[in-house]
């Protein structure tokens, strides 16, 4: 047991105000193992009047790009020599496969820190413009004070791809754990103020989901960055629109795989081990819908089955685990759910459906496989956030790219095919923010972000720090000659 009974507001770790506590449960074992604090409305307006006061009074707004750097690559160096550390706390506190966890959940922060570390002396902060209507100073300002509201499935790396770039725009943070996954943030929190960021530049209050309306509405935050469900988003994006309030919005995906007529089947099944069940399918970008020729559909279904068939479920700190737990029981409650819609409504169970033998204790759901799904069943329209796959089998490639497109969401996809050319012509008709030409991956360099009901806004590459910066114009003298 590890309980927690303090936040982190304006530097310091500090008492709540409120008796609330939340729970962390183990997903594996289904046992408590940590108590934090929950905010109350009153600690949410101490953690903004903490960033208020560094944004407004402090000197990290005004401190150059690469001063904010030199403290954002001291807390790079320590998310690396932690990383073992965040590894098994992450696993522990959502149930990610502990392999996974060291490359995802460790390694990821840092990668994805060092990379806006790269971008940002390159990011146009400050540009001249000159026509024959005028002279301008174009400024990229930070936006203010982000309340940054983060999910649980990927908890640090999250709130790493939130807190880079507003930091390094200069802005300060209050940051809203999810109340699952509040323990990473606690570890975040003491690793910043090693890495010496001033005090009250980012503030940590975990907080359950009326207090965290709060927080998004509160007069003193000028920014809301939020990565969570679809059905959440809207209902921030409904708050934010109220005030006029800037927002992203990073949300839910139901991507789609789609294999052309010459692609490698086997190497396109092995491609989504990851492609579709990475983090026990609890991943917003996974290729949850797989688009199949007809006519090699069984060919597929076999060699995904032994893919999945190869997967070993069990204890997410076991490093030969593939498949762990879901986060929570309602969390299983939930996929459980749609396997039963899919049973109901005529899909045919390739493989799982049920929950896996010996596993009694922890939150597990068999690795799932459904085909001969229609594009108007449920398991093909909503995000299930567990291991379950839809296939769809088309009979030209003008259909495979309406039923990939036949989504109100567009996140993610993929297009597997022996011709690459041909591979991104497809990919170029795909209505979704990502597209994986035969599982290449994008990287952190290029944004990612949704289309349609998948979001607002990009996050990564130097499109991440747009979300962070207001433009600002100045009108010059022709004649005036400006210090660089």
């Amino acid at each position: 047991m590890q309980d927690y009974s303090t936040f982190f507001i304006g530097g310091r770790w500090v008492e709540p105000q409120g008796s609330d506590l939340l729970a962390v449960t183990s997903p594996f074992t289904g046992e408590v193992i940590a108590r934090v604090p929950a905010a109350s409305a009153a600690d949410v307006d101490d953690a903004v009047a903490a960033a208020r006061r560094a944004f407004d009074l402090g000197d990290w707004p005004r401190r150059t790009v690469d001063e904010r750097a030199e403290v954002l690559g001291r807390l790079s160096e320590l998310l690396g020599k932690r990383a073992d550390e965040i590894a098994g706390l992450v696993t522990s506190e959502m149930g990610c496969p502990i392999t996974l966890s060291r490359s995802m959940q460790a390694a990821g922060p840092k990668v994805l820190l060092d990379s806006f570390l790269e971008l940002a002396p390159n990011y146009p902060w400050r540009s001249e413009r000159e026509a024959v209507t005028g002279r301008a100073l174009v400024l990229r300002e930070p936006v203010g004070v982000v309340a940054a509201v983060v999910p649980w499935n990927a908890p640090l790396l999250i709130s790493v791809m939130k807190l880079a770039p507003a930091l390094l725009a200069g802005c300060t943070v209050v940051l809203k754990p999810a109340p699952e996954t509040p323990l990473d943030a606690y570890l975040l929190a003491e690793l910043l103020a090693e890495a010496g960021l001033p005090e009250g530049v980012v503030n940590v209050v975990p907080a359950d989901r009326e207090v965290s309306e709060h927080l998004v509405t509160h007069p003193g935050v000028d920014k809301v960055a939020f990565t969570g469900s679809t059905a959440a988003g809207r209902r921030i994006a409904s708050l934010c629109g109220h005030d006029l309030k800037r927002v992203t919005l990073e949300l839910g995906g139901k991507s789609a795989a789609v294999l052309l007529d010459d692609a490698d089947v086997a190497a396109a099944a092995e491609s989504l081990r990851i492609g579709s069940f990475r983090n026990s399918g609890q991943v917003c970008s996974l290729k949850t819908r797989v688009v199949v020729p007809r006519s090699r559909q069984e060919e597929f279904l076999d060699a995904f089955g032994a893919v999945v068939a190869s997967m070993p479920v069990g204890d997410p700190m076991d490093p030969a685990t593939q498949i762990g737990p879901m986060v929570s029981e309602r969390q299983r409650a939930r996929v459980e759910g749609y396997i039963a819609a899919g049973r109901d409504q005529g899909a045919r169970l390739v493989t799982g459906g049920g929950r896996p033998a010996g596993l009694h204790d922890g939150f597990f759901v068999e690795p799932t496989i459904f085909a001969d799904v229609a594009t108007e069943m449920t398991i093909s329209q909503e995000e299930i956030f567990g291991p379950v796959v839809s296939v769809l089998a088309y009979d030209d490639e003008d259909q495979a790219v309406a039923i990939a497109n036949d989504s109100t969401y567009g996140l993610n996809g993929s297009v597997f095919t022996a011709d690459p050319g041909r591979g991104v012509a497809v990919a170029s008709r795909l209505r979704t923010g990502t597209v994986e030409v035969n599982g290449s991956p994008v990287g952190f360099h290029a944004p990612i972000g949704g289309f349609k009901s998948s979001g607002i806004g990009r996050e990564a590459g130097p499109e991440g720090f747009d979300a962070y910066v207001e433009l600002k114009s100045v009108g010059l003298p022709r004649d005036l000659i400006l210090s660089s």
